[in-house]
């Protein structure tokens, strides 16, 4: 069935979905600050999704007409994976949870959601300015 939406659509979706769950993770981690013998989690998620968009390799292209090679994707085959920090550490009294780390992995996953929002923003203006101007 035809979209009306670009395909790029589903994919910004599914990444926002994933930095919404790290978001949520970071702010696990720093809620946790204080908690003796708590084990900070990431989300990772750029490598499966790169090489679910068959651009893991360095110098994949990517498509962007209609007429070039297919790239076999299907956003609800992607998944992310969190991970705990496995690594001991022997300091008495200092937790797991880096607070700077911690801050500028939200900071970075703050702006980088914004711009994805930036991105869904503008393609549904030029779909609202489409309607009004075949409405004339």
């Amino acid at each position: 069935m035809k979209s009306m939406f670009p395909r790029h659509m589903d994919v910004t979706a599914k990444v926002m979905d994933f930095q919404l769950q790290r978001q949520n993770i970071v702010s696990s981690n720093l809620a946790n600050i204080n908690t003796p013998g708590y084990k900070a989690r990431t989300l990772e998620f750029e490598k499966d999704l790169q090489s679910a968009l068959g651009l893991a390799d360095s110098g994949a292209v990517s498509r962007t007409h209609p007429k070039h090679m297919p790239s076999k994707f299907s956003v609800d085959d992607t998944e992310a994976s969190v991970t705990k920090e496995l690594v001991p550490r022997v300091i008495q009294g200092i937790d797991n949870v880096d607070l700077d780390k911690e801050m500028s992995a939200m900071a970075k996953n703050n702006l980088l959601y914004t711009t994805l929002a930036t991105v869904i923003q503008k393609n549904f203006s030029g779909l609202k300015q489409t309607i009004q101007e075949g409405a004339k």
